[in-house]
């Protein structure tokens, strides 16, 4: 997402260095390029205009002139804009008074409602507290099973009822909620393919039935504008708390992420990054500007690893390394953690310096060879994998038809672990495994 804008403005900002002194006409080309990048993003037009006069003022203030370093601080103006626009601060969901808090989704069909039901479900289940699904979408066929099926494979329960009427629903609902002790209760509601009043009147009716901690509206980013518009017109007929974007891992031009705040007054809370049920992220504005302007965002990727690596076995890992036990077993396991972050561009995009993906073209990785470098070690014995001296002539031969790679990526494979094993042996590594072991034991 906004790869385009990333490139463009990293352009404008390497412009702004060039210049000894901020002036009327090197700002004015500045903020032309930037008026530009923000509308080709998709970006509202009012939010730009607002966006660029709040730049322009600051930028050409007496501050800004009289600074050591003209170009850093307009930087700084934009950067802190941008987070403005995204709205400033990540925020929680609502939290009811007395349990349980309903969390009420809302939004038009295809926007991706039921599968965030689920996700949201898991982000609460990580956080420790308890939640039920529901669906109170009575029109489209299937719609509970759906949420059914996606419960069972979170391990979430799911309510159902025979009853088709949706006063005695939300009524037993309610009554199930309470009983159990839930602290959250997800309702996913009927969509259309587009605004009418049928679907507004039956939305009002469920929200007034329930009364809801939080009426979150579900954007499809991939519709841009259009995206906008629909969570306005929610907001003023039935009104909504916040927003949760979905589809940001798409070629979409991204521009409703960056207007829909400006527009609507609501927070976006979590962005959808991917199908799975775990691809659900809190939202961070202050991280996505940052991104945005070609500074990484490493919060989140530390983040990613404290989730998706396992502490006991990062401990043992590096014991090993010091012991210079280090056996390709051990390079396969880390090989598999390094693809619970996520893709290696997607990793790469997160590093300072890098930016989207679309910056690093001659940086990407070739997913593919990691796959197959998991295939040649898979295709060797247990204990050709603790010992690779062993591996001969004929061995690598064999290991080679049994990966489907050529014998000299089996070598190359050889080559790179021997190399990795002599660099533990030196005194900088050392130290550094050393700090991370008891960093570890102290954790």
């Amino acid at each position: 997402m906004l790869e385009n804008l990333t490139h463009r403005f990293n352009k404008v900002l390497r412009f702004l260095k060039g210049e000894v002194q901020i002036s009327e006409e090197n700002m004015q080309q500045a903020l032309k390029d930037i008026r530009l990048s923000l509308l080709e993003a998709d970006v509202n037009f009012k939010v730009v205009k607002k966006f660029i006069e709040n730049i322009k003022e600051k930028a050409m203030g007496r501050e800004v002139h009289e600074s050591l370093n003209p170009s850093q601080q307009v930087i700084r103006i934009v950067q802190q804009e941008l987070e403005a626009m995204l709205g400033s601060q990540n925020r929680e969901l609502n939290k009811a008074a007395v349990k349980p808090a309903f969390i009420m989704l809302a939004g038009l069909q295809g926007s991706g409602k039921t599968t965030t039901a689920g996700k949201l479900a898991l982000h609460l289940k990580k956080l420790d507290k308890s939640a039920l699904l529901c669906s109170l979408d009575l029109k489209r066929l299937a719609a509970v099973e759906q949420l059914e099926i996606i419960g069972r494979e979170i391990g979430v329960n799911c309510f159902s009822s025979p009853s088709r009427e949706m006063g005695q629903l939300t009524a037993e609902l309610k009554k199930k909620a309470a009983d159990v002790g839930y602290d959250y209760v997800i309702v996913d509601t009927a969509g259309r393919l587009h605004i009418d009043e049928d679907l507004m009147e039956e939305l009002r009716q469920v929200k007034q039935m329930l009364q809801p901690a939080e009426v979150i509206f579900v954007a499809d980013a991939l519709t841009g504008q259009d995206a906008v518009n629909s969570a306005l017109s929610f907001s003023e007929k039935i009104g909504i708390d916040s927003i949760i974007l979905t589809k940001l891992d798409a070629d979409a031009r991204g521009g409703a992420a960056l207007s829909i705040v400006s527009v609507t007054g609501k927070p976006i809370k979590f962005i959808g990054s991917g199908e799975k049920p775990g691809d659900l992220e809190k939202f961070h504005p202050d991280r996505l500007a940052a991104k945005i302007l070609g500074m990484g965002d490493m919060l989140s990727l530390i983040e990613k690893a404290e989730n998706s690596f396992d502490q006991k076995q990062a401990e043992v890992l590096s014991q090993r390394m010091l012991a210079n036990e280090f056996s390709l077993d051990d390079f396969l396991g880390q090989l598999e953690q390094m693809g619970k972050l996520g893709s290696m561009d997607e990793v790469l995009g997160m590093l300072p310096g890098l930016g989207f993906k679309g910056n690093i073209a001659n940086a990407r990785v070739d997913e593919k060879k990691f796959k197959h470098l998991a295939a040649i070690i898979e295709s060797m014995t247990a204990r050709e994998r603790e010992n690779p001296r062993l591996i001969d002539g004929r061995r690598r031969l064999r290991i080679s038809r049994g990966s489907g790679r050529p014998v000299s990526e089996v070598n190359q494979v050889l080559k790179s672990y021997g190399e990795m094993k002599k660099n533990f042996k030196k005194p900088f590594f050392r130290k550094i495994l050393k700090k991370f072991d008891n960093f570890s034991k102290m954790m």
